[in-house]
C-alpha cells in the first residue's frame, strides 16, 4: 500500500514538469515571431491583454461577481 501512495505522489511533479515543457516548447515555437518585429510583439500581446479581458469581464457577468 505504501507503495501505491508513493506513485500517487509523484503525480503532481509529474504535472509541473508536463506543463513547464509545454510553456517551453510553445515559448521556443513562437520567439522567432515575437522578437523579430515589435509591431507583431505589440499586436500579440494586445491581443492575448484583449481574449484575457474578456473571459475575465465575462465569467464575473455569468457568475454574477459584484465589483469590490
Amino acid at each position: 500500500m505504501q507503495e501505491f501512495f508513493q506513485n500517487v505522489a509523484r503525480y503532481p511533479t509529474y504535472m509541473v514538469a508536463l506543463i513547464l515543457g509545454i510553456f517551453i516548447s510553445v515559448y521556443d515555437w513562437l520567439k522567432p515571431v515575437f522578437f523579430k518585429n515589435k509591431l507583431t510583439t505589440t499586436a500579440s500581446i494586445g491581443f492575448l491583454a484583449s481574449i484575457l479581458a474578456f473571459f475575465y469581464f465575462t465569467l464575473r457577468a455569468m457568475l454574477g461577481l459584484e465589483a469590490l
